[in-house]
């Protein structure tokens, strides 16, 4: 079974279900749902999301990306945790410090886990606390919202692999914006800005259980109670 879901005007849009864990079995289906923007979305998009069952957005963008937004009665609650900050941290402005995909979004993946861990907490502290099903998004559903897709599979209890696995799957939409570049430089830019590297993933992943106490110390430490703890495991994983 597919765990790609079909909400026109979105490109990555897929149900954290059917995922293997490492005790056994997998990820429940219909809880959770990872996305890009949701702005993009069609009618027909937002009635696939209401017939999801989704009654909560977590949307984890920069308060500049979502004031570009038009305005639009949803009916659905949204809750805003921006993953980065209140402030776009311009991690591109360190490209020549890296020098390929893997090495940079690497250092993005860990940069995020060590400085901004109460943002990582709210956001899956927003997903434990949903009544229903839930969807979280950031503007290409691939670095923002790979974290937290990242962390919430590790604590229901899939393996690395696994995980790596899901975040590869992450489709490209930036193929337009690649094509328009002005010479072959700056296409290698971006070229690298919308790559998905399985080792970058890993290498976070990796950090974060060797240096930062693995998933749940992580996460008790930054701000989420256990019973948050608690629900946000048995949402994709019951006991």
């Amino acid at each position: 079974m597919t765990r790609a879901l079909d909400w026109d005007g979105c490109s990555n849009v897929r149900d954290l279900g059917g995922i293997p864990l490492e005790r056994g079995g997998e990820t429940r289906r219909g809880a959770v749902a990872r996305a890009d923007s949701l702005r993009r979305l069609s009618d027909a998009g937002w009635e696939a999301l209401a017939d999801y069952g989704v009654t909560r957005i977590v949307d984890l963008r920069l308060p500049e990306e979502l004031a570009q937004d038009a305005p639009r009665a949803i009916g659905v609650e949204v809750v805003h945790v921006s993953l980065v900050g209140d402030v776009d941290p311009l991690f591109h402005e360190h490209l020549a410090e890296h020098p390929d995909a893997e090495s940079y979004w690497a250092w993005v993946y860990v940069w995020i886990l060590e400085n901004r861990r109460d943002r990582v907490a709210g956001a899956l502290a927003a997903l434990a606390d949903a009544d229903g099903s839930v969807v979280f998004h950031c503007a290409g559903g691939k670095d923002r919202t790979g974290i937290v897709a990242a962390l919430t599979l590790r604590l229901a209890g899939a393996s690395i692999d696994d995980v790596v696995s899901d975040y590869v799957f992450t489709k490209d939409i930036s193929r337009d914006w690649v094509a328009e570049a002005a010479d072959d430089r700056e296409r290698a830019t971006r070229v690298l800005l919308t790559s998905t590297p399985a080792e970058a993933m890993r290498r976070a992943l990796e950090h974060l259980d060797g240096k930062l106490g693995g998933v749940e110390a992580y996460l008790l430490g930054a701000g989420l109670s256990a019973g948050q703890l608690t629900r946000l495991r048995d949402r994709l994983a019951a006991p």
